[in-house]
């Protein structure tokens, strides 16, 4: 008789308990109809990382009684909080995360571990959708901002984001690999384990039939909000670059082409934004105010300038 294939869905929250008591029981009714669907002995379980040291989630997970376990990790920074995940599944087969601020779609769950169990790889990403709490203006949307690249099932990925992301834990295991905790305030650390897994030659592999969605509240669809959250996705492009490169030259290397890059997309999208502005198109002004901040954040980077979006205050967030 074969052992179950035994499966950990892990939920990292820090001080979102209105999100997390949203899309908990969600995420717990997906898990169980796994179980009871699945053709093959399977073993799935929810678990609350808390990195917050005053376990403020603590109350709404006792709501969901035995069927969810908790635990707090007191370590400031998302690298902490995945690394715990990842040691409190050390038991388990496979390890999936899921955004406390995300919305499990039909299919979720069956679909991540359908792509793992043909292709057998170390990760399986899946599809995150944008869903607004309040309509956003034309500007944001004619920018993209929150568009994600479509492909194929079965497309193999550089890297991934762990915003619906299933592991294969035992391959995790073997490469010795976990999420640097240099990062863990700045973002960027599922990326970077990604990419060190594809160098010692482990597969990624997309499954479009997987989808969560991504709640998006009032305050992060604003302009602000957006351009600097370009900022950071090309200060992180290069901070992750340099940290990859191995031996003096070849960070002196990428250093120079993160600065070069960085540069050019300043070069290209700031005349966009101009002609946008005198032709009165939106979506040249948006495009090019995107790609001019995500190069200045990348030319920040290339330099040694983190920008900490999950940096900590007292206040909740």
């Amino acid at each position: 008789m074969h052992r179950p294939l035994t499966l950990v869905v892990a939920i990292l929250t820090f001080r979102r308990c209105e999100e997390l008591r949203r899309h908990l029981p969600e995420v717990a009714r997906h898990v169980e109809s796994l179980t009871a669907a699945s053709p093959g002995p399977i073993s799935a379980s929810v678990l609350v990382v808390d990195n917050d040291p005053s376990g403020s989630a603590g109350p709404v997970v006792e709501e969901m009684g035995p069927a969810v376990r908790y635990v707090c990790e007191p370590d400031p920074g998302i690298a902490a909080a995945r690394n715990r995940a990842v040691d409190e599944a050390a038991g388990a087969d496979l390890l999936v995360f899921i955004d406390d601020d995300e919305r499990p779609l039909p299919g979720w769950l069956p679909a991540l571990v359908d792509t793992w169990a043909v292709h057998r790889p170390v990760a399986v990403p899946g599809r995150v959708l944008p869903r607004y709490a309040s309509p956003p203006e034309t500007w944001l949307i004619a920018g993209g901002f929150f568009d994600r690249p479509v492909r194929a099932s079965g497309t193999r990925m550089p890297t991934a984001a762990a915003g619906n992301l299933l592991i294969d834990l035992r391959q995790l295991r073997s490469s010795g690999l976990r999420f640097e905790e240099p990062f863990g305030r700045t973002g960027g650390e599922d990326s970077l384990l990604g990419r060190r897994l594809v160098q010692q030659g482990l597969q990624i592999i997309w499954c479009a039939e997987s989808a969560v969605e991504d709640v998006i509240p009032a305050e992060r669809l604003t302009r602000s909000w957006v351009l600097r959250r370009a900022w950071s996705q090309g200060n992180l492009q290069s901070l992750i670059d340099v940290r990859l490169a191995a031996g003096r030259w070849r960070r002196a290397y990428v250093t120079a082409y993160r600065l070069a890059a960085g540069c050019a997309l300043i070069g290209r999208g700031m005349p966009r934004v101009v002609i946008g502005y005198a032709c009165r198109r939106k979506r040249l002004q948006a495009q090019g105010a995107g790609a001019s901040f995500r190069g200045m954040g990348m030319i920040a980077g290339a330099c040694g300038r983190r920008f900490e979006q999950y940096a900590r205050s007292d206040a909740p967030t």
